[in-house]
Protein backbone atom coordinates (compact mmCIF):
# COMPACT_ATOMS: atom_id res chain seq x y z
CA UNK A 1 0.00 0.00 0.00
CA UNK A 2 1.35 3.66 -1.04
CA UNK A 3 -0.76 6.66 0.10
CA UNK A 4 -0.16 9.81 -1.25
CA UNK A 5 1.24 12.25 1.64
CA UNK A 6 0.27 15.73 2.21
CA UNK A 7 1.96 18.73 4.45
CA UNK A 8 -1.47 20.08 5.47
CA UNK A 9 0.25 22.34 8.56
CA UNK A 10 3.52 23.74 9.22
CA UNK A 11 4.91 26.06 11.97
CA UNK A 12 7.83 27.52 12.85
CA UNK A 13 9.31 30.42 15.52
CA UNK A 14 11.62 32.80 15.05
CA UNK A 15 15.39 31.92 15.07
CA UNK A 16 17.93 33.23 18.15
CA UNK A 17 21.11 33.84 19.13
CA UNK A 18 22.33 31.07 21.88
CA UNK A 19 21.52 32.00 25.36
CA UNK A 20 18.57 34.49 24.00
CA UNK A 21 16.21 31.74 22.91
CA UNK A 22 13.59 29.74 25.60
CA UNK A 23 14.65 26.79 26.41
CA UNK A 24 14.14 23.74 23.64
CA UNK A 25 10.69 22.16 25.10
CA UNK A 26 9.07 25.50 25.03
CA UNK A 27 10.58 25.98 21.25
CA UNK A 28 9.58 22.92 20.23
CA UNK A 29 5.86 23.55 22.17
CA UNK A 30 4.93 26.83 20.34
CA UNK A 31 6.23 25.45 16.90
CA UNK A 32 4.40 21.92 17.45
CA UNK A 33 0.95 24.47 18.20
CA UNK A 34 1.98 26.47 15.38
CA UNK A 35 1.63 23.50 12.80
CA UNK A 36 -1.74 21.96 14.21
CA UNK A 37 -3.08 25.12 13.82
CA UNK A 38 -2.13 25.72 10.66
CA UNK A 39 -3.27 22.14 10.00
CA UNK A 40 -6.52 22.96 11.96
CA UNK A 41 -6.42 19.93 13.68
CA UNK A 42 -5.91 19.08 17.44
CA UNK A 43 -2.94 17.13 18.79
CA UNK A 44 -5.31 14.28 19.45
CA UNK A 45 -5.47 13.78 15.85
CA UNK A 46 -1.74 12.96 15.80
CA UNK A 47 -1.14 9.23 15.45
CA UNK A 48 2.66 9.60 15.68
CA UNK A 49 5.28 12.10 16.23
CA UNK A 50 9.01 12.40 14.92
CA UNK A 51 11.08 14.67 17.18
CA UNK A 52 14.53 15.85 15.78
CA UNK A 53 17.34 16.92 17.57
CA UNK A 54 21.33 16.69 18.31
CA UNK A 55 22.14 18.92 21.61
CA UNK A 56 19.81 16.93 24.15
CA UNK A 57 19.18 13.81 26.52
CA UNK A 58 17.59 11.22 25.21
CA UNK A 59 14.14 11.45 25.33
CA UNK A 60 13.62 15.36 24.80
CA UNK A 61 11.10 14.78 22.21
CA UNK A 62 8.74 13.78 25.16
CA UNK A 63 9.37 16.62 26.98
CA UNK A 64 8.79 18.86 24.43
CA UNK A 65 5.53 17.19 23.40
CA UNK A 66 4.05 16.64 26.72
CA UNK A 67 3.39 20.17 26.94
CA UNK A 68 0.71 19.95 23.65
CA UNK A 69 -0.24 17.22 24.59
CA UNK A 70 -0.06 13.74 26.04
CA UNK A 71 -2.27 11.27 24.15
CA UNK A 72 0.25 8.00 24.60
CA UNK A 73 0.98 7.71 20.71
CA UNK A 74 4.12 6.50 19.83
CA UNK A 75 7.23 9.77 19.64
CA UNK A 76 10.63 8.96 17.93
CA UNK A 77 13.32 10.65 18.91
CA UNK A 78 15.70 11.20 15.78
CA UNK A 79 19.41 12.33 15.95
CA UNK A 80 21.53 12.67 12.46
CA UNK A 81 23.52 15.27 12.59
CA UNK A 82 22.60 18.66 10.63
CA UNK A 83 19.98 16.22 8.89
CA UNK A 84 18.34 15.24 11.80
CA UNK A 85 15.13 17.37 10.67
CA UNK A 86 14.50 16.05 7.71
CA UNK A 87 15.26 12.55 8.56
CA UNK A 88 12.76 12.80 10.69
CA UNK A 89 10.40 13.81 7.86
CA UNK A 90 11.83 10.82 5.75
CA UNK A 91 10.23 9.11 8.74
CA UNK A 92 7.11 10.43 8.98
CA UNK A 93 6.41 10.68 5.61
CA UNK A 94 6.96 6.45 5.46
CA UNK A 95 5.05 6.09 8.26
CA UNK A 96 1.68 7.66 6.34
CA UNK A 97 2.91 6.54 2.70
CA UNK A 98 2.89 2.77 3.93
CA UNK A 99 -0.52 2.95 5.76
CA UNK A 100 0.80 2.93 9.15
CA UNK A 101 -0.65 6.11 10.04
CA UNK A 102 -2.55 8.99 8.36
CA UNK A 103 -1.57 11.97 10.52
CA UNK A 104 1.76 12.32 11.75
CA UNK A 105 3.43 15.11 13.62
CA UNK A 106 6.90 16.24 13.03
CA UNK A 107 9.21 18.57 14.71
CA UNK A 108 12.75 19.49 15.09
CA UNK A 109 14.21 22.09 17.74
CA UNK A 110 17.86 22.76 18.81
CA UNK A 111 19.39 25.00 22.28
CA UNK A 112 22.47 25.49 21.17
CA UNK A 113 25.33 27.04 22.74
CA UNK A 114 28.04 29.95 21.32
CA UNK A 115 30.94 28.67 19.24
CA UNK A 116 32.20 25.75 17.20
CA UNK A 117 30.29 22.64 17.56
CA UNK A 118 31.71 20.33 19.72
CA UNK A 119 32.03 16.35 20.73
CA UNK A 120 30.09 15.83 23.95
CA UNK A 121 31.06 12.54 25.11
CA UNK A 122 34.77 12.68 25.22
CA UNK A 123 35.84 9.03 26.25
CA UNK A 124 35.19 7.17 23.41
CA UNK A 125 35.80 6.81 19.82
CA UNK A 126 33.72 9.95 17.62
CA UNK A 127 32.02 9.69 14.65
CA UNK A 128 34.18 12.05 12.92
CA UNK A 129 37.50 10.56 13.49
CA UNK A 130 37.68 8.90 9.84
CA UNK A 131 36.91 12.49 8.53
CA UNK A 132 39.72 14.29 11.03
CA UNK A 133 42.35 11.54 9.38
CA UNK A 134 41.17 12.82 5.81
CA UNK A 135 40.89 16.45 6.84
CA UNK A 136 44.61 16.16 8.60
CA UNK A 137 46.07 14.88 5.35
CA UNK A 138 44.30 16.90 2.69
CA UNK A 139 44.12 20.21 4.31
CA UNK A 140 46.02 20.83 7.63
CA UNK A 141 45.58 23.80 9.89
CA UNK A 142 44.68 22.06 12.86
CA UNK A 143 44.46 25.64 14.45
CA UNK A 144 41.48 26.43 12.00
CA UNK A 145 37.69 24.49 14.35
CA UNK A 146 36.44 21.10 12.37
CA UNK A 147 33.55 22.36 10.58
CA UNK A 148 34.97 25.30 8.77
CA UNK A 149 38.04 22.76 8.20
CA UNK A 150 35.81 20.47 6.51
CA UNK A 151 33.62 22.60 4.53
CA UNK A 152 36.47 25.22 3.90
CA UNK A 153 38.49 22.46 2.49
CA UNK A 154 35.74 21.58 0.09
CA UNK A 155 35.51 25.01 -1.18
CA UNK A 156 39.30 25.13 -1.46
CA UNK A 157 39.14 21.83 -3.82
CA UNK A 158 36.58 23.39 -5.52
CA UNK A 159 38.90 26.65 -6.36
CA UNK A 160 41.83 24.40 -7.26
CA UNK A 161 39.73 22.53 -9.44
CA UNK A 162 37.71 24.83 -11.90
CA UNK A 163 39.52 28.05 -10.99
CA UNK A 164 36.76 29.34 -8.82
CA UNK A 165 37.13 32.83 -7.39
CA UNK A 166 36.67 33.71 -3.51
CA UNK A 167 33.97 36.09 -4.90
CA UNK A 168 32.28 34.02 -6.05
CA UNK A 169 31.33 32.68 -2.24
CA UNK A 170 31.10 36.17 -1.28
CA UNK A 171 28.16 36.89 -4.09
CA UNK A 172 26.33 33.57 -2.74
CA UNK A 173 26.49 35.32 1.02
CA UNK A 174 25.48 38.75 -0.17
CA UNK A 175 22.49 37.21 -2.51
CA UNK A 176 21.52 35.34 1.01
CA UNK A 177 21.49 38.67 2.72
CA UNK A 178 19.23 40.15 0.03
CA UNK A 179 16.97 37.39 0.54
CA UNK A 180 16.56 37.58 4.35
CA UNK A 181 15.55 40.87 4.38
CA UNK A 182 11.75 39.78 3.59
CA UNK A 183 11.83 36.85 6.00
CA UNK A 184 10.62 37.92 9.73
CA UNK A 185 11.62 34.42 11.38
CA UNK A 186 15.77 34.87 10.06
CA UNK A 187 18.39 35.82 12.39
CA UNK A 188 20.24 38.09 10.35
CA UNK A 189 18.36 40.58 7.79
CA UNK A 190 20.65 42.98 7.07
CA UNK A 191 21.54 43.33 3.23
CA UNK A 192 25.33 43.16 3.01
CA UNK A 193 27.41 43.55 -0.66
CA UNK A 194 29.69 40.77 -2.02
CA UNK A 195 32.68 43.50 -1.35
CA UNK A 196 31.52 43.58 2.90
CA UNK A 197 31.59 39.87 2.88
CA UNK A 198 35.01 39.87 1.46
CA UNK A 199 35.88 42.88 3.66
CA UNK A 200 34.56 41.07 6.77
CA UNK A 201 37.22 39.58 8.99
CA UNK A 202 39.55 36.48 7.49
CA UNK A 203 38.80 32.85 9.26
CA UNK A 204 41.22 31.08 6.48
CA UNK A 205 43.16 33.37 4.71
CA UNK A 206 42.31 33.40 1.04
CA UNK A 207 39.36 30.66 1.46
CA UNK A 208 36.89 32.06 3.95
CA UNK A 209 35.64 35.01 5.96
CA UNK A 210 33.42 35.47 8.87
CA UNK A 211 30.36 36.05 7.13
CA UNK A 212 30.47 33.09 4.99
CA UNK A 213 29.81 30.62 7.37
CA UNK A 214 26.15 30.37 9.39
CA UNK A 215 25.67 31.08 13.02
CA UNK A 216 24.71 28.19 15.81
CA UNK A 217 20.97 29.40 16.34
CA UNK A 218 18.52 28.18 18.79
CA UNK A 219 14.74 27.48 17.11
CA UNK A 220 11.83 24.92 16.59
CA UNK A 221 10.24 23.65 13.41
CA UNK A 222 7.13 21.90 12.47
CA UNK A 223 4.80 20.03 10.04
CA UNK A 224 2.16 18.00 9.86
CA UNK A 225 1.84 15.41 6.57
CA UNK A 226 -1.65 13.16 6.36
CA UNK A 227 -2.92 10.73 3.92
CA UNK A 228 -4.74 12.02 0.88
CA UNK A 229 -8.09 10.10 2.80
CA UNK A 230 -7.32 11.97 6.12
CA UNK A 231 -7.13 15.28 4.81
CA UNK A 232 -10.71 14.41 2.52
CA UNK A 233 -12.16 13.27 5.66
CA UNK A 234 -11.42 15.86 8.07
CA UNK A 235 -11.56 18.75 5.23
CA UNK A 236 -8.09 19.64 5.36
CA UNK A 237 -6.04 21.52 2.55
CA UNK A 238 -4.15 19.17 0.16
CA UNK A 239 -2.63 22.07 -2.20
CA UNK A 240 1.42 20.38 -1.02
CA UNK A 241 2.54 17.03 -0.87
CA UNK A 242 5.69 15.44 -1.24
CA UNK A 243 6.41 13.69 -4.61
CA UNK A 244 9.40 11.93 -4.12
CA UNK A 245 12.35 11.72 -1.46
CA UNK A 246 15.83 9.71 -0.82
CA UNK A 247 17.64 9.46 2.02
CA UNK A 248 21.66 8.56 1.75
CA UNK A 249 24.71 7.75 3.72
CA UNK A 250 28.49 7.57 2.95
CA UNK A 251 30.45 5.18 0.42
CA UNK A 252 33.48 4.48 0.00
CA UNK A 253 34.55 7.46 -2.22
CA UNK A 254 33.45 9.86 0.61
CA UNK A 255 36.87 8.55 2.15
CA UNK A 256 38.66 6.93 -0.28
CA UNK A 257 38.64 9.59 -3.39
CA UNK A 258 41.13 12.37 -1.58
CA UNK A 259 38.56 15.06 -2.23
CA UNK A 260 37.53 17.23 0.80
CA UNK A 261 34.32 17.96 -1.58
CA UNK A 262 33.31 14.14 -1.64
CA UNK A 263 34.70 14.33 2.19
CA UNK A 264 31.84 16.68 2.95
CA UNK A 265 29.15 14.66 0.90
CA UNK A 266 29.04 15.83 -2.28
CA UNK A 267 28.64 12.19 -3.84
CA UNK A 268 25.50 11.54 -0.93
CA UNK A 269 24.08 14.65 -2.09
CA UNK A 270 24.11 14.11 -5.81
CA UNK A 271 23.05 10.66 -5.62
CA UNK A 272 19.99 12.16 -3.33
CA UNK A 273 19.17 14.03 -6.09
CA UNK A 274 18.85 11.78 -8.75
CA UNK A 275 17.67 9.17 -6.73
CA UNK A 276 14.54 12.04 -6.34
CA UNK A 277 14.55 13.13 -9.56
CA UNK A 278 14.44 9.33 -11.02
CA UNK A 279 10.90 8.96 -8.80
CA UNK A 280 9.63 12.03 -9.66
CA UNK A 281 10.25 11.63 -13.46
CA UNK A 282 11.17 15.60 -13.50
CA UNK A 283 14.57 17.14 -13.24
CA UNK A 284 16.26 20.23 -12.17
CA UNK A 285 15.43 21.88 -15.36
CA UNK A 286 11.75 21.57 -14.03
CA UNK A 287 12.17 22.95 -10.16
CA UNK A 288 11.31 26.58 -8.89
CA UNK A 289 12.59 27.19 -6.24
CA UNK A 290 15.20 25.20 -3.78
CA UNK A 291 15.88 25.32 -0.01
CA UNK A 292 19.80 24.12 -0.51
CA UNK A 293 22.19 23.41 3.03
CA UNK A 294 24.26 26.00 3.05
CA UNK A 295 26.00 26.15 6.37
CA UNK A 296 28.75 27.43 4.70
CA UNK A 297 28.45 29.45 1.30
CA UNK A 298 31.85 26.90 0.12
CA UNK A 299 29.08 24.30 0.84
CA UNK A 300 26.04 26.26 -1.00
CA UNK A 301 28.55 26.41 -4.46
CA UNK A 302 29.16 22.57 -4.73
CA UNK A 303 25.40 21.41 -3.84
CA UNK A 304 24.45 23.43 -6.85
CA UNK A 305 26.62 21.25 -9.00
CA UNK A 306 25.47 18.36 -6.85
CA UNK A 307 21.81 18.82 -7.53
CA UNK A 308 22.35 19.19 -10.93
CA UNK A 309 21.32 23.22 -11.20
CA UNK A 310 24.52 23.85 -13.54
CA UNK A 311 27.44 21.20 -14.38
CA UNK A 312 30.66 20.33 -12.99
CA UNK A 313 32.71 23.37 -12.80
CA UNK A 314 29.77 25.67 -13.99
CA UNK A 315 29.18 27.18 -10.50
CA UNK A 316 30.90 30.59 -10.78
CA UNK A 317 29.25 31.62 -14.21
CA UNK A 318 25.61 30.08 -12.55
CA UNK A 319 25.97 32.52 -9.94
CA UNK A 320 27.52 35.55 -11.79
CA UNK A 321 24.65 35.32 -14.20
CA UNK A 322 22.19 35.15 -11.38
CA UNK A 323 20.32 32.10 -11.91
CA UNK A 324 20.41 31.33 -8.34
CA UNK A 325 17.82 34.62 -7.33
CA UNK A 326 14.78 35.56 -8.23
CA UNK A 327 14.46 36.65 -12.39
CA UNK A 328 17.17 33.60 -13.12
CA UNK A 329 16.99 29.94 -13.34
CA UNK A 330 15.57 29.05 -9.90
CA UNK A 331 15.75 30.49 -6.18
CA UNK A 332 17.67 29.37 -4.28
CA UNK A 333 17.23 29.55 -0.67
CA UNK A 334 14.12 32.20 -0.43
CA UNK A 335 14.43 32.08 2.84
CA UNK A 336 18.18 33.48 3.68
CA UNK A 337 18.99 29.69 4.27
CA UNK A 338 21.18 29.04 6.82
CA UNK A 339 23.85 31.68 6.50
CA UNK A 340 21.24 34.11 7.44
CA UNK A 341 18.29 32.55 8.92
CA UNK A 342 20.64 30.71 11.25
CA UNK A 343 21.00 26.82 11.82
CA UNK A 344 19.56 25.53 14.57
CA UNK A 345 21.04 21.10 13.26
CA UNK A 346 16.99 19.44 14.79
CA UNK A 347 14.93 22.67 13.38
CA UNK A 348 16.95 22.80 9.95
CA UNK A 349 15.25 20.20 7.59
CA UNK A 350 11.60 21.47 9.30
CA UNK A 351 12.19 25.03 8.16
CA UNK A 352 13.00 24.20 4.96
CA UNK A 353 9.78 22.61 4.53
CA UNK A 354 7.95 25.68 6.20
CA UNK A 355 9.66 27.76 3.84
CA UNK A 356 8.85 25.67 0.59
CA UNK A 357 5.00 25.08 1.74
CA UNK A 358 4.99 28.67 1.98
CA UNK A 359 6.20 28.89 -1.74
CA UNK A 360 3.69 26.17 -2.86
CA UNK A 361 0.99 28.00 -1.21
CA UNK A 362 1.53 31.43 -2.94
CA UNK A 363 1.46 32.88 0.78
CA UNK A 364 6.14 33.68 1.27
CA UNK A 365 4.86 37.52 0.75
CA UNK A 366 7.56 39.42 -0.03
CA UNK A 367 9.94 36.35 -0.77
CA UNK A 368 7.19 34.88 -2.80
CA UNK A 369 8.84 32.70 -6.14
CA UNK A 370 5.99 33.56 -9.19
CA UNK A 371 4.39 31.00 -9.97
CA UNK A 372 6.09 28.02 -7.96
CA UNK A 373 5.08 24.50 -8.18
CA UNK A 374 7.97 22.27 -7.87
CA UNK A 375 10.36 22.64 -4.95
CA UNK A 376 13.43 20.99 -4.06
CA UNK A 377 14.75 20.47 -0.54
CA UNK A 378 18.40 19.52 0.38
CA UNK A 379 19.10 19.00 4.25
CA UNK A 380 23.29 17.12 4.21
CA UNK A 381 24.69 16.18 7.48
CA UNK A 382 28.11 15.28 7.65
CA UNK A 383 28.74 11.91 8.83
CA UNK A 384 25.14 11.23 9.24
CA UNK A 385 22.97 11.49 5.79
CA UNK A 386 21.70 13.61 3.17
CA UNK A 387 17.95 13.84 2.79
CA UNK A 388 16.00 15.17 -0.49
CA UNK A 389 12.65 16.00 -0.62
CA UNK A 390 10.61 16.72 -3.76
CA UNK A 391 6.97 18.69 -2.79
CA UNK A 392 4.59 19.62 -5.80
CA UNK A 393 1.92 21.96 -5.80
Amino acid sequence: MSQKVFVTGVGMIPFAKPGASAPYHEMGALAARAALEDAGIAYEDVEQAYVGYVYGDSTCGQKALYGVGMTGIPIVNVNNNCSTGSTALYLARQAVQSGAADCVLVLGFEQMSPGALASVFTDRAAPFDDFDAVTDRLVGRAEIPLALRYFGGAGLAHMEKYGTPLEAFARIRAKASRHAVNNPLALFRKEVSAQDVLDAPEIWPGVMTRLMACPPTCGAAAAVLVSESFAKKHGLRADVHIAAQAMTTDRPSTFDADDMMRLVGYDMSREAAQKVYAQAGIGPDDLDVVELHDCFAHNELITYEALGLCPEGGADKFIRDGDNTYGGQVVTNPSGGLLSKGHPLGATGLAQCFELTQQLRGSAGARQVEGAKVALQHNLGLGGACVVTMYRA
